[in-house]
């Protein structure tokens, strides 16, 4: 039995994701910026707007777990083959972002980073001819399976992960059972192209529609927040939590130095 690869997981900060969306590929003109606040105005404003993206990782906590395995058994996942499935979905609009199942253990957060980078309006961003095109580019057309290999056997998003893996302020946790950690869970909300909310994590049956964005409202403004990050925050108050701790990064115009 082959031994599944299972990367270093990644600390959830601008260093580091800015770091790993440029050896990918992506343009300078965007960069990932900490979000210190979901409400107030003056800790938000350094973040120039639109935020095309937000990758937050969350602790796996029972309220959040109950409602992830609900979800989890219900038809939310738009996700199928152009040429059907098998399960008699075949003519199922494919979804208007691109979604990776995790197969690889500890890469959380490189896919989490990757979902933010490769949909909606980040993705113009991408650089031509660079690993992130090529990953995009290559996606596209195939399945939910096929494109999670795709993925595993890439070499230079391999690559991209080990050579930020050291960077942050924290030493990252001890692997889980089967490379799988437990604790904490990387999360991608995105606008995507349709302009909906879409919240994608790669240990998720597939990408979620969170609902309709108005053309001005991106990631950051209080009705996203509301259908995302805030949603979850509020499963963990209404079960008796006081202090939900978790970190959020955002996915941004590059502002002048």
């Amino acid at each position: 039995m082959a031994t599944k690869k299972i990367f270093v997981i990644l600390e959830n900060n601008p260093e580091v994701m800015n770091a790993l969306a440029a050896k990918l590929g992506l343009s300078p003109d965007l960069a990932f910026y900490d979000v210190w606040s979901l409400d107030e105005p003056s800790l938000l404003a350094h973040i120039p707007r639109p935020a095309h993206a937000l990758l937050v990782i969350v602790p796996l906590t029972d309220a959040w777990n109950q409602e992830r395995e609900r979800e989890d058994v219900a038809d939310y996942s738009y996700y199928y083959d152009k040429e059907g499935d098998g399960s008699g979905n075949e003519h199922k609009q494919l979804p208007p972002v691109i979604w990776f199942k995790q197969t690889i253990g500890e890469a959380c957060g490189s896919i989490g980073m990757l979902h933010c980078a490769i949909n909606g309006a980040a993705a113009r961003f991408i650089l031509p001819g660079s690993a992130l095109d090529k990953i995009r580019t290559d996606a596209l057309p195939l399945a939910m399976d096929d494109r999670a290999q795709m993925l595993y056997d890439s070499q230079p998003f391999e690559d991209a992960h080990a050579s930020v893996a050291a960077m942050g302020d924290t030493v990252a946790p001890p692997v889980g059972v089967n490379g799988v950690h437990t604790g904490q869970h990387f999360i991608a909300f995105v606008k995507g192209d349709d302009g909906h909310l879409w919240e994608l994590e790669g240990s998720r049956r597939g990408p979620i529609d969170r609902g309709q964005l108005a053309e001005d409202e991106d990631v950051l403004s209080p009705r996203a927040l509301e259908l995302g990050l805030k949603r979850i925050i509020k499963l963990d108050q209404d079960a008796g939590s006081k202090d939900l701790r978790f970190s959020c990064t955002a996915l941004a115009p590059r502002g002048e130095s």
